[in-house]
């Protein structure tokens, strides 16, 4: 029995986990798991894959080398997803509520966050938060 979990606390260990997802964008089949390939990104500082998931309309791109700045600046500690709408491979559209916890400067801290995801070209992707 595997007692690895991927970063992102699900199933198994990273490679076969959120790093099949990192390597192709199509396999994540749910809101959820994008959601959840999204904060291993984070824990890696993977900003090719954060823009790369996130949805074309609402994609940072000027803001990328911030983004892994700040996500290597800090010690990501667990997901914990709350609750979710849709999402499912047969919608075109879902939220994924979660807290991502992690530590900066010494310091607990958590991002509170519900996530719009929309298929985009046929795959999901980060659109942004739901207001």
């Amino acid at each position: 029995m595997n007692t690895n979990t991927c970063f992102c606390g699900f199933r198994d260990d990273y490679a076969n986990c959120c790093g099949k997802v990192h390597a192709n964008l199509a396999i994540a089949i749910t809101a959820e798991q994008l959601m959840r390939s999204r904060y291993s990104a984070f824990v890696l500082a993977n900003g090719n894959y954060l823009m790369q998931s996130h949805h074309s309309s609402t994609r940072p791109l000027k803001d990328k080398k911030a983004i892994i700045k700040w996500a290597k600046s800090v010690t990501w500690v667990k997901l914990e997803i709350i609750a979710k709408t849709k999402g499912t491979k047969h919608d075109e559209e879902g939220t994924v509520t979660f807290n991502a916890y992690y530590y900066e400067n010494g310091k607990l801290k958590v991002i509170h966050e519900k996530s719009v995801f929309k298929k985009e070209h046929g795959h999901w992707t980060y659109l942004g938060i739901a207001t």
